[in-house]
Formats: structure tokens, sequence, C-alpha cells
């Protein structure tokens, strides 16, 4: 390949068979293998994972966007989707939509004795709101103009007012 058909590849192709995996663990709920994979591509907007759930566990807790919309491709396996509340049967072929918004707080579980595999891909949308309704947390991030982050968790309580803290 020439040398701009090797850098396009390198910014806009990622392989799942080929991707390093990084393993994510915290017991007792929470086994899995992942990659992100629209880092380091010429993606924007879009991010997309591959994740690999060990039998009798989940990726991440129980939550809500408030932006940004998700969509989750079962490629192997089968498990539960928790969503508003109930317990849906998922299996490989199946393709999971999850609008934004407080109607639709979502969590994947391998409820099988097999590996459960999927992509998860999801709009960039910022600033970001996630709620957490099993722990009362949320979570509040973006991007600044210069591309610096900020992300702040922390649990519903007492507000501050609006003047706390200025002149």
């Amino acid at each position: 390949m020439s040398e701009k058909a090797l850098s396009l590849a390198a910014s806009l192709i990622r392989n799942i068979n080929e991707v390093p995996l990084e393993q994510m663990r915290r017991e007792p709920h929470y086994a899995s293998q992942g990659a992100r994979l629209a880092r380091g591509t010429a993606a924007r907007r879009l991010g997309a994972s591959f994740d690999i759930v060990a039998p009798g566990k989940r990726v991440c807790p129980y939550h809500l966007h408030h932006a940004q919309e998700e969509m989750f491709v079962i490629l192997e396996g089968s498990g539960t989707l928790r969503v508003a509340g109930e317990l849906l049967p998922i299996k490989a072929g199946d393709v999971i939509f999850i609008p934004a918004g407080p109607e639709y707080p979502h969590q994947i579980l391998n409820t099988s004795e097999q590996p459960l595999k999927y992509l998860s891909i999801s709009t960039l949308e910022q600033p970001e709101i996630c709620e957490y309704p099993d722990s009362g947390k949320f979570l509040a991030q973006g991007s600044l103009a210069s591309e610096a982050r900020f992300a702040v968790i922390n649990r519903h309580g007492p507000n501050l007012d609006y003047w706390d803290g200025e002149p």
C-alpha cells in the first residue's frame, strides 16, 4: 500500500479481531475485556467499543444518558438487557437502540454460561450528563473549546446557591 493508503487505513479502519483488549474487573459483578475502537481514528462524533463480558458479569453500572444515544450489536452469545426497570432477553444478531433520556436507563448483563460479545456505538454529544439510578450518582462531562475535558461525578444532594463562592 502507498503511504497515503496506510495513513487512511490507520485513521479509518479498526478490526475487532486485532485490537488489543483491556481487562476490566471489579468483583463481584463486573468482569470484561474491551477496546475503545474510535480512539485515534478520524471519527469526531461517533464512539465505538468492542466488549466481551464474562458469564454472569456485566461491563458497567445501570445508567442513562441525557445527550448521547447508543446502539449495541450483539455478535455472539446471549444475555439480558436491563432497561427501564424491565429485563429483556438478548442474543446474537440483536441490534439494540437506546435513545437519550430518563426513560431508558440501561445495562447489559451476561446471564448465560458463555462469553457475550457486542459492539457499542454511541454519539459523542457534549456536554453529557449520565445518571446512575442504583447508586444515586451523576456524571457531568464535556469538552471545552481548547479540547480540554472536564468531568465531575457526584451524588444528588443539596444544591448550592447560584451565588455561592462568588464575590
